[in-house]
């Protein structure tokens, strides 16, 4: 049990207890029998121009059904994903979809034309040319022929309807809206169909604007098909993706707010290019803010990205300042994690990334030798030629050691069903992981005690007299004085222990917001000292060897926590942020497999960890 100084709090270690999502057999209908399940929401194949250029040539279906656990042919070896996932969204690029698949064909038209000749000619060179030519107006020719030839959208729709598997494995239909703002800035978007058919993508060159990609998103469900939109890599946004203005720099109005949070009730906060959570400049008080940080732009790496209104912990805080001015709040989003890996497989365990944009099978396909010491700085990367990026100028290279391993999204839905998944996507009832399969869920209420964890049948009384994550708090009733949050997180089945659950608020103060952390569940009966620091869960990691020890830290944490600084008057923002103990970063398990020292210019160790969607408090 653990019991902060100036906060109500009780942490139960249930080690063995039976959890609810721990259940086996079919699920029923209501919400207490909702299972935890984790997928892809991002994912790059042949079909999108720049994984062509990189080399891919894995195909929707061949990616699919990697995802979902069977054995494909990568280059001639073979590659099977360490552990299934639950469901997957292939979104190639809408931009030049397919167009340089016809270059896998030496007779096709695209193969003979001037641009297919240089662009067979040096592909390396060739990814900064079509980048260029992402948002030119109309589409190059050449380029929209190739496209209509390869008759891509009909592919990838038809791998995902192919692969779906009710029950077992789902898919989505699915692409990536690839805009970027001035400077080359980031605010591509996911557009996700609950659907086994959908129109064209609406692409970049139909328009730049987030505002009209969600009229494209109103006509769509005018056609009875439901669709949302996922932005990615706010922290490469350079303070456009969550800024105070909309995206024709005025302020944020009541309307616009109401669209953006319709049409993107979710936003990814982790995948290989880094986590949008929050970095030490925003939160100087958060010791665990320092995780996995890709700070600059990513077609410019030499660029920094300014983080105000680049980090979704911010976002949050800022969509409470912005309500209380337009009575409408645009950055109330449910979270979630994913790779944009571009070779098609997508994994997410730390020995199944080796820097750059791929997955690896550890088994067959890990770097040895001179590639090995490249990513990990031994040895030079090669060099640019002069005139490779666009302009004639070298090209900026980004630190293959600063990339991290893939994210995961956690839903809680009745089944495994695109229905039913959608369902959780839409109200939020989401999760995000840095890679690792730890299982949350957090419920707020008014009507719940210290002991609400320890009933059996606590899940369903949380349903019942209160909201999961992703919602707002009920009206609060005049006999309480604060709400409690309930909240349980279980270990990877094959992983780690955990260190902590934490919960991160915001709150509205005079025109502006604050943040603090509240530990809120610590494994091996730690407490926090008179100053309320925490003693680190320690650290069994073997530098030599890669191996940890689940020796420290708990399977299963349980909190029921009370506000101890609730003002009913203040709208507050509360999410969850769960933590493992150290285990070995990829770099390190990169560097060990080949003898080479571990490298000293990154984290040896990292404590993998879970957000949870928050939950919102406003006053009546």
């Amino acid at each position: 049990m653990k019991c902060g100084p100036n906060a109500f709090a009780i942490a139960l270690l249930l080690l063995g207890s039976a959890s609810a999502w721990a259940q086996s057999g079919a699920t029923g209908s209501t919400p207490a029998t909702r299972h935890a399940y984790f997928g892809e929401m991002h994912l790059h194949t042949q079909m999108s121009f720049d994984a062509w250029t990189f080399g891919t040539r894995v195909t929707p279906d061949e990616a699919y059904k990697f995802a979902s656990g069977r054995t494909i042919l990568v280059q001639g070896k073979p590659a099977t994903r360490a552990w299934p996932l639950d469901f997957m969204a292939v979104t190639d690029h809408s931009e030049f979809m397919g167009a340089l698949t016809q270059l896998n064909d030496p007779h096709s038209d695209f193969s003979h034309s001037p641009l297919g000749m240089e662009i067979l000619g040096n592909m390396r060179r060739a990814f900064f040319t079509l980048a260029a030519k992402l948002h030119t107006k109309p589409a190059p020719p050449e380029l929209a022929a190739a496209a209509a030839a390869s008759h891509a959208w009909d592919i990838e729709v038809r791998a995902a309807n192919d692969n779906y598997q009710p029950g077992v494995f789902t898919t989505f239909v699915a692409y990536e809206w690839t805009s970027s703002g001035p400077g080359g800035t980031n605010l591509h978007r996911n557009v996700f169909f609950n659907a086994d058919h959908a129109p064209q993508p609406f692409t970049s060159w139909d328009s730049t604007r987030p505002t009209d990609l969600w009229d494209f998103l109103d006509s769509v469900r005018a056609r009875g098909i439901d669709a949302i939109a996922i932005p990615h890599n706010g922290n490469a946004s350079n303070g456009q993706m969550y800024d105070w203005n909309d995206n024709d720099g005025n302020p944020i109005t009541k309307a616009y707010a109401e669209r953006r949070a319709l049409n993107e009730p979710l936003t990814e906060i982790v995948q290989i290019k880094g986590q949008s959570d929050t970095v030490p400049a925003l939160s100087p008080n958060d010791e665990f803010a320092n995780f996995e940080i890709y700070d600059h732009l990513i077609a410019r790496p030499g660029a920094k990205s300014n983080p105000h209104g680049s980090y979704i912990r911010e976002a949050f805080g800022r969509g409470l300042v912005i309500e209380s001015k337009v009575g409408a709040n645009p950055y109330k989003f449910g979270l979630v994690g994913a790779s944009d890996i571009h070779n098609g497989l997508s994994v997410s365990d730390e020995n199944g990334f080796a820097g750059g944009a791929w997955g690896i099978d550890p088994k067959t396909m890990l770097p040895h030798g001179d590639p090995a010491k490249r990513i990990l700085g031994v040895l030079p990367a090669p060099a640019f030629d002069a005139d490779e990026e666009a302009g004639g100028k070298p090209a900026a290279r980004a630190n293959p050691m600063e990339g991290s391993s893939g994210g995961l999204t956690g839903v809680w839905a009745e089944e495994n069903t695109r229905a039913s998944i959608f369902a959780a996507l839409k109200r939020k009832e989401t999760f995000a992981t840095s890679g690792t399969r730890i299982r949350v869920r957090m419920f707020g209420g008014w009507n719940f005690d210290a002991n609400t964890p320890r009933d059996p049948a606590w899940v369903a009384k949380a349903y019942a007299a209160g909201v999961a994550m992703g919602s707002d708090l009920p009206a609060k009733p005049r006999s309480t004085s604060a709400p409690w949050l309930i909240l349980e997180a279980q270990k990877d089945p094959d992983g780690a222990n955990l260190d902590r659950i934490q919960i991160v608020k915001l709150w509205l103060d005079h025109g502006d917001y604050k943040e603090k952390i509240f530990d809120v569940a610590l494994s091996d009966n730690r407490k926090p000292d008179t100053a309320g620091h925490v003693p680190p869960v320690g650290n069994t990691v073997d530098l030599k060897t890669g191996r940890y020890a689940n020796t420290i830290g708990a399977a299963i944490l349980t909190a029921a926590w009370r506000d101890p600084s609730f003002d009913p008057r203040t709208p507050a923002v509360y999410y969850a942020r769960v933590l493992e103990i150290p285990t070995p970063r990829w770099s390190t398990l990169l560097a060990i497999a080949n003898s080479i020292p571990v490298p000293a210019a990154v984290p040896a160790t990292i404590q993998e960890r879970a957000w949870t969607s928050p939950i919102w408090f406003k006053p009546s």
